[in-house]
């Protein structure tokens, strides 16, 4: 017999946010863009206008991305519980390989941007406009993926077998509100004088604990989504 969590799953989601959040990835590349832009322009207004654009589309792309993944489950119903079992196998062996980042870090296989990309990325950050820091979102949302998609991936796996309804999708809303507020948070620091050298070199030194967190937070997932997935515990919103 299934055990019903009385926990809700709004604290599940919003920690698994939290975490989420503070990946190196996203917060490297807008730590770049932003250093960036003001060795090219000293315009910290086109910094900012330039850098929301760019959050707003990392945004709009995760949150068209999970949901969906929700509606493809749910219109193909019978794949949820091999897809849980599927996706809490792999988000283990990812919580693994960031463990392994934080005692041995870029040693072997590392959940990270694969340097061709970071080299696309670069490029376009050189030569940033309004309209190629849509791009930039996109393709960095994209591309990083292997960095940040472990907890949405099974956030949103998870979710998938509570239902499609609209408690679902603000969920995914906050959710990805929260994965970007760290960007907020620096964008404005920036803007309002905070060296981004500075900020690029604090999360330099906090990475492998990021990854850390990052990895224990997937590994526990993991174990969770094979829960659901078999049916020993349920969740309830």
């Amino acid at each position: 017999m299934a055990v019903e969590i009385i926990l809700p799953t709004w604290p599940v989601v919003l920690s698994t946010a939290l975490v989420d959040s503070i990946n190196p990835c996203a917060i490297g590349v807008l730590v770049i863009m932003i250093a960036t832009l003001l060795k090219l322009s000293n315009n910290r207004k086109k910094m900012l206008s330039i850098g929301i654009i760019y959050i707003t589309t990392v945004f709009l792309t995760y949150l068209a991305a999970g949901f969906g993944l929700l509606t493809f489950i749910q219109k193909f119903p019978g794949i949820s519980i091999y897809l849980g079992w599927i996706v809490g196998v792999i988000v283990i062996a990812m919580g693994f390989i960031e463990i392994k980042d934080f005692f041995w870090y870029g040693q072997g296989f590392s959940l990270q941007i694969p340097k061709k990309h970071a080299k696309t990325i670069m490029e376009k950050i050189n030569n940033l406009t309004a309209g190629g820091s849509i791009f930039l979102g996109i393709f960095v949302a994209a591309v990083e993926l292997p960095c940040t998609g472990g907890p949405y991936l099974a956030i949103t796996t998870a979710l998938a077998k509570i239902g499609l309804s609209w408690k679902v999708f603000w969920l995914l809303v906050i959710y990805n509100i929260i994965f970007v507020m760290p960007l907020i948070v620096i964008l404005l620091l920036v803007y309002f004088g905070v060296d981004a050298n500075k900020i690029r070199d604090w999360k330099d030194s906090k990475k492998k604990w990021m990854r850390l967190f990052a990895g224990l937070l997937l590994i526990g997932l993991g174990v969770l989504l094979i829960l659901f997935a078999n049916g020993t515990i349920t969740l309830t919103i």
